[in-house]
């Protein structure tokens, strides 16, 4: 064996350590590789074509996804230059500002992409209603989906606090209050968030392990959950690619999942049939899915980057507990729940809340029926689409009155005569 060969063999079998299938030529690669590969066997060998349509899902999944790992790799790095203490915490961020190679980037990139990633997870939610998504067999993910929109509010609520200038020690002391109005245990929950009566040293140490490590872990746990869901419980279907046996369709149009829960009870009429699907029709993942799902990852990176570069993340003076600012604002994904505190504490800092997650649980329960699954704003789903879509809305602009509307001493300004 020549010396080139014996190279060429020694780099073969190192390849094929690492990727045990290697470049994938055949389908029956292209499966193998799905399978065998540890990030990629969370993906079936093949997708349906519904999955793929980039007007059906719009890719808000993977955006908030990819914004989870953009946060995850800026986190990682802001933490080797932030100390979590009320005298260093600011001189962190002028040193990020000012002093640390591509900081102001890092720093910009992180702030965004929270921002974004609650932006998506809210609009996410949104499609998953409103193209039925919610409902059987998928209620459980829903509900996990549920508590990841929570966990991402509070992810980016418990990192406003940690560049320690005004803007985030008065919109976290807003929060916090707003958390304060629970009766009964809110001013013991508002002590355990703060570790104190007021925002100082242990809040911020407090925030800052929140931040960067209880909650993450509870995420990623979350994501796990929610991605294992999905995999096992597939993605909404339109009417016609639901799997069902003939003999089932005919029974009623219910899949397999529906008839186990004993729901043929509500199909006082004519449901339309669910055909078998054909998985002819289906198509490999690799390259359909993985192609498209990197290719938006470049695009959610290079957009990230593009808004970094253009607009610098917001950072006012130190934090000056005996200098209030008027008006005083929470963080804006809580303004709207703010606006409503304005006119009462127990109204909008309890119980609206409270009713919202407990109707964003119970909605995939009480709403069983699989009719109209798979399609945007199906007729036959027609209330539920409108109760949701007043409450979207609603949440839309009250945030927005928060946000643009409201001047010194919340009262109502016009921000075009600013």
């Amino acid at each position: 064996m020549t010396a080139r060969a014996y190279v060429r063999q020694t780099l073969e079998t190192g390849w094929r350590t690492v990727f045990r299938v290697g470049w994938p030529r055949t389908d029956k690669d292209r499966s193998a590789a799905m399978i065998s590969s540890f990030f990629l066997h969370v993906h079936s060998a093949k997708v349906k074509p519904n999955s793929l349509r980039a007007a059906y899902t719009f890719g808000l999944g993977l955006i908030s996804f990819y914004m989870l790992l953009v946060l995850t790799v800026t986190g990682v790095a802001l933490m080797l230059y932030y100390t979590p203490s009320p005298d260093a915490a600011y001189r962190s961020m002028k040193d990020l500002q000012f002093v640390v190679t591509f900081g102001p980037v890092l720093r910009n990139m992180h702030r965004w992409a929270a921002h974004a990633m609650v932006v998506a997870v809210f609009l996410h939610m949104c499609r998953v209603f409103f193209t039925g998504g919610y409902k059987l067999p998928r209620q459980f993910n829903w509900v996990v989906g549920v508590g990841l929109l929570i966990m991402t509010l509070g992810l980016s609520f418990t990192g406003y606090l940690l560049p320690w200038d005004q803007l985030a020690f008065w919109a976290i002391t807003v929060g916090s209050n707003i958390a304060g109005y629970a009766p009964g245990v809110g001013e013991s929950a508002k002590y355990l968030l703060l570790g104190g009566t007021v925002i100082g040293s242990g809040a911020l140490l407090r925030f800052y392990v929140l931040h960067c490590v209880i909650l993450p872990v509870a995420v990623v746990t979350l994501v796990a959950v929610h991605f294992f869901r999905v995999r096992k419980d597939g993605l909404s279907a339109p009417p016609g690619r639901a799997p069902a046996t003939t003999a089932e369709a005919a029974k009623g149009g219910f899949p397999p999942s529906a008839r186990s829960y004993g729901l043929m009870a509500l199909a006082d009429r004519p449901a339309q049939p669910v055909v078998e699907s054909d998985p002819d029709e289906e198509v490999m993942a690799w390259p359909h899915l993985l192609y498209r799902e990197l290719l938006l990852l470049l695009a959610v990176v290079v957009a990230l980057h593009v808004v970094a570069l253009l607009f610098n993340a917001p950072l006012e003076e130190l934090a000056n507990p005996t200098r209030t600012p008027n008006p005083a604002k929470a963080p804006w994904y809580f303004l709207g729940l703010q606006e409503l505190v304005h006119y009462s504490a127990f109204i909008g800092g309890v119980l609206v809340p409270g009713l919202i997650v407990l109707a964003l649980v119970l909605v995939p329960y009480l709403d069983p029926s699989p009719r109209g699954v798979g399609v945007w704003f199906s007729p036959e789903r027609r209330r539920a689409n409108w109760i949701f879509g007043v409450f979207a809305v609603v949440t839309i602009v009250l945030t927005l009155i928060g946000t643009l509307f409201r001047g010194p001493n919340w009262a109502w300004v016009w921000p075009w005569t600013g």
